[in-house]
């Protein structure tokens, strides 16, 4: 294999399907190059060819036809289990060998996926930075500068996704642990939704708000192991069951008209190169059909501050607080004094955050429920390992401005690359949106990615070709034709506006309609009837909720019910139509159709 050749997962599985290359012969290739970096400590443990042998034993008879995930190699954070294998999250002291692997790590590996080995980290996950490991491992170095930190707390496992040991890998994502790292290093960051991935046979850092992150070169990529990690888990007491085509959501092509949502430039914090940034990830989602709205994330912000001013730190001692008082030499001094203060906070100061936190969160659903999609800084700044170290509380604190609020908030989150700095180092932002928006983030990550077809992680490597989306992405909502009494103003638009609707845009139909005002009311209601003899409709499309779609549905009286309308530009939506027959069983039925609007018609009979 070509040490050139990209280690996407589309790639590998063409190289399979031509003869190209064989699982063993990548995973040779793959130990090879991970020998060369091997002074580099972004490995706690690395399977040797024996360890390995199983696995790719286990793919005989197999094929990318059958295996999703067949021969792609994979690395997991040292938080996670793998059997067999020591998990450490980064302390010899509090090892264990587990005699079973993490859920998500098993659905991988019977997916076809090689697992790699565990790789380093901020110790018990505690850390934006990536700096906060014992000398027993040592500190990963960023893969594009050695003199710049690599991001925290899954460090190893970008660190290893970017130079090209792996195609994904595993992190996890409490505060940013899985964002901030994959800014660092020109790589998707993946932050689920919580309870999307089962948690089970993670070490907990704060076992209410972890989620275990993904590591990618592609959009695709993500979503292709998202699809496979995302199975509800009834042993897992967090996992929460989420089927996103029940939903009425699906990745795909992005949608050609969308609102995204921006903080307050005055609200950024970020410095010079992260501010090019998001003006140039503005731009690109203005490209791409959005349109920006400016919104005052204050409620965001204030609910950050809570995660370590606030009595969470307890759940991190809760989990440690025995290794720190018999051997409080094995935990990294400032995780120690950061975790340490989680053994002070009462019942009531846990009660009093519970509070605050629902009031933010009261106000931030209502900020972003205003947009399709949230965009923000992914972090601010790019620090040095100098900076760090002379501040490393108050600079891991500024890392976390944009990431903390994501998982107490209940919000999905990707970090997606977005281009570089003048010192060749990588800048990212961040896609969020409410719970379960996953696939909407990577939809239009993708059409980003399409834009700018960056080189992938720091090899080199130029980005592959992609292929067009098979399906138009889908985000849980529905466009939905109206034509009468359900018009923005009219007497049964509340029924559109309670059920949580919003208007999309005020357009025609195709010149092939014609429109009668039905006998009865109040309210009037029209009917409108397809017809070739007829002509353009002025309408509204509303965008609805799916699951408020069934209870609107249900109180639409005869002779109307929902069909497909066609609109002027060719396309066709649900909306408003009457059944056959009923405009003869209904003599009183006048055509308005001349009007050409049913609110023009209101207003001459007015």
């Amino acid at each position: 294999m070509a040490l050139s050749m990209s280690l996407d997962i589309t790639s590998l599985h063409a190289a399979y399907q031509q003869g190209d290359l064989t699982p063993t012969a990548l995973i040779d290739e793959l130990l090879v190059r991970a020998d060369s970096y091997d002074k580099d400590p972004a490995w706690i443990t690395r399977l040797d060819r024996k360890q390995l042998a199983p696995y790719l034993k286990r793919l005989e008879g197999e094929s990318p036809e059958t295996l999703p995930l067949y021969g792609i190699p994979f690395a997991i954070k040292d938080n996670i289990d793998l059997a067999g294998i020591p998990t450490t999250a980064g302390s010899p002291a509090y090892a264990y060998t587990p005699s079973e692997s993490a859920f998500v790590v098993q659905q991988l590996i019977d997916a076809g996926a090689i697992p790699m080995g565990k790789t380093n980290l901020d110790q018990f996950a505690t850390g934006l930075v990536g700096e906060r490991a014992l000398s027993d491992y040592g500190v990963p170095a960023n893969a594009f500068n050695p003199d710049y930190i690599p991001g925290g707390s899954s460090s190893g496992s970008a660190v290893v996704t970017a130079a090209g040991m792996v195609s994904f890998a595993l992190g996890t994502d409490t505060a940013g642990s899985g964002r901030v790292p994959a800014c660092f290093h020109n790589i998707y960051g993946v932050k689920p939704s919580l309870g999307l991935l089962s948690t089970r046979g993670v070490v907990p850092a704060c076992a209410t708000l972890d989620t275990i992150s993904l590591f990618t070169f592609t959009a695709d990529d993500a979503e292709k192991v998202l699809s496979i990690t995302a199975t509800y888990d009834d042993q897992c007491a967090w996992s929460r069951e989420h089927r996103f085509s029940v939903h009425g959501k699906r990745y795909g092509t992005a949608p050609k008209m969308f609102r995204f949502g921006v903080p307050l430039a005055s609200q950024w914090q970020t410095d010079a190169a992260y501010t090019k940034g998001m003006h140039q990830a503005i731009a690109e989602l203005e490209a791409i059909g959005g349109i920006k709205v400016e919104l005052d994330c204050s409620p965001l912000l204030s609910a950050a501050r809570l995660l370590y001013e606030g009595p969470w730190v307890a759940e991190r001692y809760h989990v440690i607080h025995e290794l720190m008082e018999s051997h409080p030499e094995a935990v990294h001094p400032v995780t120690f004094k950061i975790t340490q203060g989680g053994s002070t906070p009462l019942a009531v100061d846990a009660f009093d955050a519970r509070y605050k936190l629902a009031e933010f969160k009261r106000q931030a659903d209502a900020l972003i429920g205003q947009v399709d999609v949230m965009l923000s800084p992914t972090t601010v700044t790019h620090p040095s390992k100098a900076e760090v170290a002379a501040d490393p509380i108050g600079v891991n604190s500024r890392l976390g401005t944009w990431t903390n609020f994501m998982n107490l908030l209940d919000y999905s989150a990707l970090a997606v690359p977005i281009g570089f700095t003048e010192q060749k180092l990588p800048v990212g932002v961040t896609l969020f949106g409410r719970a379960f928006d996953d696939l909407t983030l990577l939809s239009l990550a993708r059409a980003l990615e399409t834009r700018l077809m960056l080189p992938l992680g720091a090899t080199g490597v130029a980005h592959p070709a992609l292929s067009e989306p098979f399906t138009m992405a889908q985000n849980g909502t529905m466009e939905l034709v109206v034509c009468g009494a359900h018009l923005q103003g009219l007497p049964l638009n509340h029924q559109l506006t309670e059920r949580g609707g919003v208007l999309v845009s005020t357009t025609h139909s195709a010149p092939r309609y014609k429109l009668f005002a039905l006998a009865g009311g109040p309210p009037k209601r029209p009917a409108m009837v397809r017809d070739t003899h007829g002509q353009s409709i002025e309408v509204e499309v509303w965008r609805l909720p799916s699951e408020t779609l069934g209870s609107f549905l249900a109180g639409i009286p005869a002779p109307l019910g929902l069909g497909q309308v066609e609109l002027a530009d060719g396309s066709w939506k649900c909306g408003f139509i009457c059944t056959a027959g009923a405009l003869n069983e209904d003599g009183d039925a006048v055509d308005v159709t001349e009007f050409g609007s049913w609110r023009e018609w209101l207003t001459r009979q007015s």
